[in-house]
């Protein structure tokens, strides 16, 4: 009977026929939710809190552009990207928090700015 089955969705061409695009997208948003993470990080670390407007900006640039674009693929990865820096900003915001903490490093550079 399993056999049979098989034989049968094989045969089907709707089958044989696959689409990548759900894919494509998935990989493309784990990836740039991965590239985000480090990029806040090290943000912080260097200027801190001051450029949370260029992620703003950014965020908002992106998402507005991937109204505009036609392709699928490219209007969900310019959504994705412009989502992910939208959340950057609380996070950036959140990374200096961790930071008095003592949860990551401080930049001895900027210690002045940790103090209350």
């Amino acid at each position: 009977m399993i056999t049979y089955f098989f034989v049968i969705l094989c045969t089907n061409s709707l089958f044989m026929e696959l689409h990548y695009t759900g894919i494509i997208i998935a990989v493309s948003t784990f990836l740039v939710i991965g590239l985000c993470h480090p990029l806040v990080i090290k943000t912080e670390y260097y200027s801190g809190t001051r450029f949370w407007w260029l992620f703003l900006t950014l965020g908002l640039a992106f998402i507005a552009i991937a109204f505009m674009v036609e392709n699928v693929i490219l209007s969900s990865l310019l959504g994705v990207c412009g989502a992910s820096l939208l959340w950057g900003i609380g996070e950036l915001f959140a990374q200096k928090r961790r930071v008095k903490k003592g949860w990551f490093p401080m930049n001895p550079k900027r210690k002045h700015e940790y103090e209350d």
